[in-house]
């Protein structure tokens, strides 16, 4: 559907941009070897304009398959790197921003608006007279997620895609398994709306004062619309669900994919959804998945060689960028696919020095390690007697805190931080861990919720600990993270363990497992005081008598073990 060119006008004009004309015909400019068009206004068939940049250098060929980078983030004109990058492959290297970035900011939604907008975006550079009509897209995060939205209707002219370390909203993104984190509010107001960065005090204000979650914008001085729409949708609701694709759609993709992400990236539980309901809905999928020891940057730029104080193999010190115009050659020019991607899933076991692949996430493991949670240790059979472990946390004390904090992969000692350890035997023989655990909690409360915090730790033979995962997510939607399903205090309930992260590593004879087991009591995710209101509007008004929480000995944990 085309806008007419009254509206388009219109909204060139409104948005105070000086440049309407380039839309039309455009002005280039040169940079080095490159030639620039910057602060294009496309029309979308919503009527709000988009700003995207166009880059090409010197000398290219009249048409060129197009890459674009698009962003929810405007750093300055040192941006042009994205599409300077692609020009250097002999592309046109594209940079779009999201509705309302370097426009009209009132206008920005995030997540909301890119299942069409990039639709848009697409259609236009594939009929510019620069354009052969073919276009990709690549990048990270936010960048990630919107390939993976405009796949609800993927437009003819994109023919692939590399969603990197890509969020999922609502699912990973500003909540995990349901639990929401203290930058819900902080992302918004220094990426989006530029305000002064907020005080690195405000959380532990907002921990002393222990008043409600919702009002921590408040606390900040200025409200927050993006924060207090989020917290509107603690569930997986519709609201959410409908930016990604559903199962038909999923079904219909039929275009090559590389998913990027790391053992450590915060945002690798969605971009393993993406993966999963691809091959579930379509299981002939031409999707590679590359998975290694990496954070959130790591996994969609180049591996640093030490991550959180950890040396990783030398294997997994590669550039992921670099991996993914290589992939773009591959479907866009016919070059080899890449040497790395020799089955559907790619992944480098830590310790190994080594790629394993497999053709599936369930062709990973041959088997699974189980270990009941009973008596402070990790036993692998079912205890004949019932049992619990005693847990008692006051949340109106703000002295003590339930915490998780690991700035670094191995450390000399564990801070049980009022939680409760559980310990296995020393490994007999070494294995190797590869994919997602998962299990059951089996918890007694006279609440009617609480917020589940679950580590997972190597004790090496030699003493020292090394962070595996961590699971965190909230009672009342473990069932179904769609509707809350508030537990009746004083009855035991089996919560299933939900989506965990992918690890792998080589596990070493004499190496003991450790699980840390806690409630969330710190300033840094959400406080679940268990009264049963909306999470978000309690506050320490509402924390009663202390919570007491009774960790049965049905408590397990599954894990996968390679082939």
């Amino acid at each position: 559907m085309r806008i007419p060119s009254l509206v388009l006008l219109l909204t060139l004009l409104y948005s105070g941009r000086s440049d309407a004309q380039s839309v039309a015909d455009g002005t280039w400019r040169k940079d080095s070897v490159y030639l620039i068009r910057d602060s294009v206004l496309i029309p979308t068939r919503s009527g709000h304009s988009i700003s995207l940049m166009v880059v090409r250098r010197e000398g290219a060929a009249d048409k060129l398959p197009a890459i674009l980078f698009y962003t929810t983030y405007y750093q300055g004109p040192g941006d042009a790197i994205f599409g300077k990058r692609s020009a250097d492959r002999d592309y046109a290297g594209i940079v779009a921003y999201a509705r309302g970035i370097r426009t009209d900011i009132s206008a920005y939604a995030p997540y909301e608006h890119e299942p069409v907008d990039v639709y848009d975006i697409i259609d236009w550079i594939s009929k510019q007279d620069w354009c052969d009509g073919r276009v990709a897209m690549f990048g990270g995060s936010y960048t990630g997620y919107a390939q993976w939205a405009v796949m609800r209707q993927r437009h003819p002219a994109l023919k692939t895609i590399v969603p990197q370390v890509a969020v999922m909203p609502g699912f990973d993104t500003p909540y995990e398994n349901n639990v929401q984190t203290n930058n819900i509010l902080a992302w918004p107001n220094d990426n989006i709306y530029k305000r002064p960065p907020l005080r690195r005090s405000l959380p532990f204000e907002w921990y002393e004062k222990g008043i409600a979650f919702a009002r921590m914008d408040s606390l900040a001085g200025e409200a927050n619309p993006i924060f207090r729409n989020w917290l509107a949708h603690p569930a997986y609701d519709n609201y959410w669900q409908q930016l990604v694709p559903d199962a038909a759609a999923y079904a219909k993709i039929d275009i090559p994919i590389l998913s990027t992400t790391g053992y450590y990236d915060g945002a690798q539980i969605g971009a393993l959804q993406y993966v999963r309901q691809h091959y579930r809905n379509n299981p002939a999928a031409e999707h590679y998945l590359v998975i290694g020891p990496w954070d959130h940057w790591g996994a969609q730029r180049r591996a640093a060689p030490t991550l959180m104080g950890y040396a990783i193999d030398s294997v997994a010190r590669i550039s992921l960028m670099e991996l993914a115009y290589q992939w773009i050659d591959y479907v866009i020019k016919g070059k080899p696919r890449p040497a790395l991607l020799q089955d559907r899933i790619n992944f480098q076991p830590m310790g190994t020095n080594q790629w394993k692949h497999a053709a599936s996430l369930e062709a990973l493991s041959r088997d699974s390690l189980q270990f009941w949670l009973s008596d402070g240790n990790l036993v692998s059979k079912l205890p004949r007697k019932a049992a619990f472990s005693r847990q008692v946390v006051d949340m109106k004390d703000r002295k003590t805190e339930n915490n998780f904090f690991t700035p670094e992969i191995i450390f000399d000692s564990l801070d049980a931080s009022n939680g409760i350890l559980f310990q296995s035997s020393p490994f007999e023989r070494e294995v190797t861990l590869c994919g997602s655990f998962g299990g059951q909690i089996q918890l007694t409360t006279n609440k009617r919720d609480a917020d589940i915090s679950l580590a997972l730790y190597e004790l090496q033979a030699d003493g020292r600990y090394f962070f595996l995962t961590r699971y965190v997510g909230r009672a009342s939607y473990a069932r179904d993270r769609t509707r809350r399903q508030l537990l009746d205090p004083g009855q035991s309930v089996l919560l299933p363990i939900g989506a965990t992260r992918f690890v792998s590593k080589r596990i070493g004879k004499g190496s003991c497992l450790v699980v840390l087991l806690n409630t969330n009591k710190h300033p840094f995710e959400i406080i679940n005081y268990g009264s049963g209101k909306a999470v978000a509007d309690e506050s320490i008004g509402d924390a009663g008598v202390p919570m007491e929480l009774q960790w049965g000995n049905r408590s397990y944990i599954s894990l996968p073990v390679c082939r």
